[in-house]
């Protein structure tokens, strides 16, 4: 049976064909079972809703509309939120194909002319009220009702073999085709960044040229010895001094001579190097204080300062420790005191500084490790220097690492410097790939340079300080020459 009524709200009504002004009424002709069943869940959250809708209408439902509501309460007051869910059991058939639209008669699109059917149940005269006239109205024409026939869809086209890229791409091995070719494809990549070198260093001989004035007029080897120093981080103004005197001993034909200005060069960064020599062989009883900021190695330093006096010149070495700070600190320097077979006492106060150096009085050396502070702690710097003084040293060491930066260890020079450090040891340049910021900072400092470590091996790696050492090791990687140490150890 069809009936007149609404579609449902996902399926279209065609009025192609019609214009806006004739579509004025339209009769819509639906099957009964076209209709769907529509039904609302409430809960607490939405998905205790979404669970209600899956209990009574399956998993199948389709989901129409969804809002929060508020239930309860009085005027508002003491209201909850609910989620409020419609749903249907499913969508009308899609076997239900677009009904077909009768629009009214109208100037532009007349009806086809056809019978009006007549009603035979009842007469309009039987009536005496407003729906027998309503009733009495003629009903459409049968022309104009058409029960929607099925319409046979073709099955959509095979679609087409479409593959990626990568598979549709044919590879091909891109190479010379001769070895003539392949010679010569070398040589010009190798030309072209040799080419790209040389501009590279052209610019920065420029950069360089421009910061200091030394570099106007310079022969290419002096050119390059600037650029060298300006790579090991050495300070414009000291990479300047050095090459104007390195050009001014030279000769003008010596100054294309690299081998000549390298070799000078070494000389004039050595004359700028005081160092002690190494360290001090004792005539009368020795005490080494080692300073410094914290994280420099003072400790391990200590223990190869020992190790050196004790198997190398054969004397008697005592250990005074401070810092009891650090966590194993004293742990660290005992086991090294053992292995050594060192006397070892432990300070927690100036006073027992003092009556350690009492109870170590045979010894002729003694070193005495002191605790790492900060040098912006004035409070511990003056703490630091009243154990210092307790223990009556002879020499004050300011170990200062290789690889802090420029700054950090010019503003610890500084501050340790009010507890007169007589010397300067130089750690961890194994750690680091130029010697360019310490050179700067001893040049600043005006201290001798007493010894070098160059790796955690007691006593292995502590060496003595020579000007030409420290020289060749600014111009070169200290890296390279700590690996070459150590395999020169290791094949003796």
């Amino acid at each position: 049976m069809l009936r007149p009524g609404r579609p449902p709200g996902n399926l279209p009504i065609d009025t192609a064909g019609m214009e806006a002004s004739d579509v004025r009424r339209v009769w819509v002709f639906w099957p009964r079972t076209a209709y769907m069943q529509l039904k609302t869940f409430r809960g607490n959250s939405m998905a205790e809703a979404l669970a209600e809708v899956k209990k009574d209408l399956g998993s199948d439902a389709v989901i129409l509309h969804a809002r929060t509501i508020r239930v309860g309460g009085v005027v508002g007051i003491g209201a909850k939120s609910q989620f409020e869910i419609t749903a249907s059991s499913d969508a009308p058939s899609s076997a239900l194909k677009q009904p077909r639209i009768a629009p009214t008669h109208s100037a532009r699109n007349p009806l086809p002319a056809a019978e009006p059917a007549r009603p035979t149940a009842f007469e309009p005269q039987s009536f005496s009220n407003a729906t027998a006239s309503a009733i009495a109205q003629p009903a459409p024409s049968a022309a104009a009702v058409t029960v929607p026939q099925p319409v046979e869809v073709a099955a959509p086209p095979p679609r087409p073999d479409v593959r990626p890229a990568s598979r549709l791409a044919t590879r091909a091995t891109l190479r010379p085709t001769s070895e003539w070719a392949a010679r010569s494809v070398e040589e010009e990549l190798a030309s072209i960044k040799k080419l790209v070198s040389q501009l590279v260093q052209e610019q920065r001989l420029a950069a360089v040229r421009v910061s200091s004035h030394a570099g106007i007029g310079m022969s290419d080897p002096l050119s390059t010895a600037l650029m060298q120093l300006t790579d090991r981080q050495v300070s414009a103004q000291l990479a300047a001094e050095l090459i104007g005197e390195v050009r001014d001993l030279l000769e003008p034909a010596e100054l294309n001579d690299d081998n000549v200005v390298r070799s000078t060069l070494l000389q004039r960064i050595a004359a700028r190097i005081t160092v002690t020599g190494g360290l001090t062989t004792p005539s009368a009883p020795l005490v080494i204080a080692v300073v410094g900021p914290t994280g420099v190695g003072k400790t391990t330093t200590i223990a190869k300062i020992a190790a050196t006096y004790k198997l190398r010149h054969s004397k008697r070495v005592g250990l005074i420790t401070c810092d009891t700070y650090r966590i194993a600190a004293v742990d660290q320097l005992r086991t090294y005191a053992n292995i050594i077979g060192l006397p070892l006492k432990v300070a927690l106060t100036p006073m027992e500084v003092t009556s350690a150096r009492a109870q170590l009085s045979d010894c002729e050396v003694v070193l005495v490790d002191t605790p790492g502070r900060a040098p912006s702690d004035q409070r511990r710097l003056d703490e630091l220097r009243r154990f210092v003084d307790a223990s009556g040293a002879t020499e004050t060491h300011l170990a200062l690492a290789a690889c802090a930066s420029e700054g950090v260890a010019r503003n610890a020079a500084k501050a340790f410097a009010q507890l007169g450090p007589d010397r300067v040891l130089l750690t961890k340049i194994d750690e680091t790939d130029t010697l360019g910021p310490a050179f700067n900072v001893l040049c600043e400092l005006k201290l001798p340079l007493a010894c070098l470590t160059t790796g955690q091996e007691v006593p292995d790696d502590f060496q003595a300080a020579t000007p030409e050492r420290f020289a060749r090791w600014l111009l070169e990687l200290p890296t390279e020459w700590a690996a070459a140490t150590h395999q020169a150890r290791a094949g003796a």
